[in-house]
């Protein structure tokens, strides 16, 4: 289901102005999944870093193609346009999925 572009569907919807988020979310899962690869990935701080570390190609790739798609905005109304609003709301669920993440890991390896 097209969720993430406002009901839309085919390649149209990669050059428009959330391609480059679309591009990011699975660079993001490349990235997350890379880090929760190691020995730490059990640990609170450790998932909370890989959750974190995924928004940021959502936001550099959603950014570039924001920027692609305006051609003539400056950093400050990109970043205003397609970072700042959904930062606070980012974080907190960044939190919350390293919470459940930690534990279903630390949950299983006690498991075994």
């Amino acid at each position: 289901m097209p969720v993430f572009a406002g009901g839309e569907s085919g390649p149209g919807v990669l050059v428009g102005p959330t391609g480059g988020y679309l591009f990011g979310f699975v660079a993001a899962a490349y990235v997350t999944g890379k880090i929760t690869q190691t020995e730490r990935s059990t640990r609170l701080v450790w998932m909370l870093f890989a959750t974190l570390s995924g928004l940021f190609p959502i936001y550099l790739l959603g950014e570039i193609g924001l920027w692609m798609w305006l051609r003539s905005s400056s950093l400050p109304v990109l970043l205003m346009a397609g970072v700042i609003p959904f930062l606070p709301g980012d974080i907190i669920k960044a939190i919350v999925a390293a919470y459940i993440a930690s534990r279903k890991q630390l949950k299983q390896l006690l498991q075994h």
